[in-house]
């Protein structure tokens, strides 16, 4: 028998009841004369983390990172605002926003506050956490006295009895004439503003700018006290929070880990909580909703080919190609390493097999042996040449740790490739990536392996080639290493060319004497 869909109300119903048990776990001061709770309450406002830890015990479960703080405190500490948090994922951003716009309610520091997010039915979720405290949080009704308002008590909008208004509106709805008493808004929170959809279609991010601009934020006094505070990631180039960043009297852009690859709040997310979540995003995804690095696909490189390879043998020879990083890690933030295999006839470069992931130096060392191998077997009579990029910078890396490990995977294996160092000294890589390789892949003289399609590591380089782009924030290890693959073909296949000629040159007519 199928289960029966639960209705709207129920949901709401059954939220409810799980929220009045979430709050009951918060026990009330019980027993105080009025005097000493007085103190208590004085001193839990004079302190915003201690009061936050109290008023909402089951939001604060690890301890605020330094940036959190800061943050509460420039807030707080303004009566005119205006500040953009551009915080990842999982740092919460909108959790700390509903316990400080709270306590400025609860204290009569704002008396109208409005929540603006990208539709007006996002906006009535995310108010609903102020709604259920106020209604329902033991320790603010104890403290601050019964909130609800009878007749004013709305799912999008509602007053409570500290004098504070609250009201969802969606992008694009009309927030002329809100106000509360003789108070317009002197709160407003967008949160999530900006959509994917939207973000790709630039006269959508200026109409709802333009509302932004023109009919939001002139609902604020001009001569009172006002708040704007965005929250949101940066999904696109151009996008509201964007927008909002040029005009903020501060912007806060905090990542999931810092620039040294470490948690932004170990207290809540640990490295290895870090490195699961991560494992289920792809590239673009993590960087979008984690690293605030708006990667679009297709910006140089609108698709890549795949295609049938020629048999092996028909390869004059074929270029192992490795690009090492100094990184010893399996973490997504870290460098990625590639082992690239390619071979180049009739002016067409094929990238036969390849290894492209985060890894450490063991495995990348075990990949150019797991190559070598899968192609020896497949092909015995081709000729392999290896070669490891390995500039002026990279040479004492490479000879104290890459030659070991060279060494005990020979002595492992019982035979040693001849691995051979590219140093030439690299244009820039963005230049170099775009201008040697998108002609070949526009011109469909760059082949993926079709065999290889279902390869893990081919998908991620078919996607590093994707999310190339000018800023180059995106990885780019995989095109490089394949550019490097490239190079050495033209190279040696011009040697070759020289040398026959060379070779099969006519010695020049003596003029006798």
């Amino acid at each position: 028998m199928t289960a029966r869909k639960k209705t709207d109300r129920q949901i709401r119903q059954e939220w409810d009841e799980w929220f009045r048990q979430f709050m009951a776990d918060a026990p009330v001061e019980t027993g105080e004369t009025p005097e000493a709770k007085a103190r208590r309450i004085a001193a839990l406002e004079a302190d915003d983390e201690a009061w936050f830890r109290y008023y909402f015990p089951g939001y604060c479960t690890a301890e605020p990172a330094p940036f959190h703080i800061k943050a509460t405190r420039r807030l707080m500490g303004h009566d005119r605002w205006y500040e953009v948090r551009a915080w990842s994922r999982e740092l919460a951003k909108s959790a700390r926003a509903m316990m400080e716009v709270t306590k400025l309610a609860l204290t009569g520091i704002i008396h109208a506050m409005l929540l603006v997010s990208n539709s007006a039915d996002n906006a009535e979720r995310l108010l609903k956490p102020f709604k259920d405290n106020l209604e329902h949080n033991l320790r603010i009704i104890n403290d601050y006295g019964v909130q609800v308002t009878e007749g004013q008590w709305e799912s999008a909008e509602f007053v409570a009895k500290c004098g504070c208004s609250f009201r969802a509106l969606g992008a694009g709805q009309s927030p002329r004439g809100t106000r509360h008493e003789n108070y317009r808004p002197d709160f407003i929170l967008c949160d999530d503003l900006d959509t994917d959809e939207e973000c790709r279609n630039p006269e959508r991010v200026k109409q709802k700018w333009e509302w932004v601009e023109n009919a939001l934020m002139p609902t604020v006094s001009v001569s009172g006290r006002y708040r704007f505070l965005f929250n949101g990631n940066i999904i696109a180039r151009d996008c509201c929070i964007v927008r909002a960043m040029a005009k903020a009297d501060h912007t806060d852009i905090v990542n999931i880990r810092d620039k040294d690859g470490n948690s932004t709040w170990p207290q809540k997310n640990s490295e290895k909580d870090i490195d699961d979540f991560l494992s289920k995003l792809s590239t673009r995804a993590a960087q979008h909703e984690c690293f605030n690095n708006p990667i679009s696909e297709g910006d140089v490189f609108r698709e890549m080919v795949w295609g049938k390879l020629p048999p092996l043998n028909r390869f004059r020879e074929i270029v192992i190609y490795a690009d090492p990083s100094y990184s010893n890690s399996r973490r997504k933030e870290s460098s990625t390493k590639a082992v690239v295999a390619m071979g180049m006839l009739a002016g067409t470069y094929y990238l036969i097999s390849c290894r492209l992931n985060h890894a450490t130096n063991d495995e990348f060392a075990e990949w150019i042996y797991e190559i070598h191998q899968e192609l020896a077997r497949k092909s015995p009579g081709t000729q392999l040449v290896t070669f490891i990029e390995c500039n002026a910078l990279q040479d004492p890396f490479h000879e104290q740790v890459y030659l070991p490990l060279f060494a005990a995977k020979g002595k492992k294996y019982g035979w040693y490739p001849s691995v051979r160092k590219d140093t030439r000294k690299k244009p820039e890589k963005f230049e170099r990536i775009e201008g040697n390789l998108e002609p070949l892949a526009r011109d469909g003289k760059l082949v993926f392996n079709e065999a290889e399609r279902d390869n893990p590591h081919m998908q991620r380089m078919e996607e590093q080639f994707l999310l190339v782009s000018p800023s180059m924030k995106s990885p780019a290890d995989g095109p490089d290493a394949v550019e490097g693959g490239v190079f050495i073909l033209r190279q040696r296949a011009a040697t070759m060319a020289a040398d026959t000629l060379t070779v099969g040159r006519r010695p020049a007519n003596r003029r006798r004497v």
